[in-house]
């Protein structure tokens, strides 16, 4: 017997799911403003490509969370935008195939 296929491409689609589950179970938005949100995020990602349900979709997940976050003052945009940027310099100073790691200090939140 083979082992069943995952649901998800990646695990960080998973963890990404897992984030909007936990955001809503705790509150911070319900899912008609998630519906709302993911699917206005989906059109503007789909404007100019048709989206293939694996990374590209769950960029526009993440892109969605960030909004919401934002929108419901969980996050601020400015403080997530230098994150972001962090962890983008980590990962394109990090050797490949080695773990990447966001130095403490090196980005200011809030």
């Amino acid at each position: 017997m083979s082992a069943p296929e995952p649901v998800f491409e990646a695990p960080w689609h998973a963890q990404a799911f897992a984030l909007a589950v936990h955001l809503n179970a705790e509150g911070v938005f319900d899912w008609p403003e998630w519906t709302q949100c993911f699917g206005a995020v989906l059109q503007e990602h789909g404007v100019s490509r048709d989206l293939n349900g694996g990374d590209d979709y769950f960029l526009a997940w993440i892109t969605a969370l960030e909004r919401i976050c934002a929108q419901k003052q969980v996050a601020d945009a400015g403080a997530l935008a230098e994150l972001k940027a962090g962890w983008e310099r980590a990962y394109l100073a990090t050797p490949h195939g080695q773990p990447v790691h966001l130095n403490a200090g090196e980005v200011k939140v809030g």
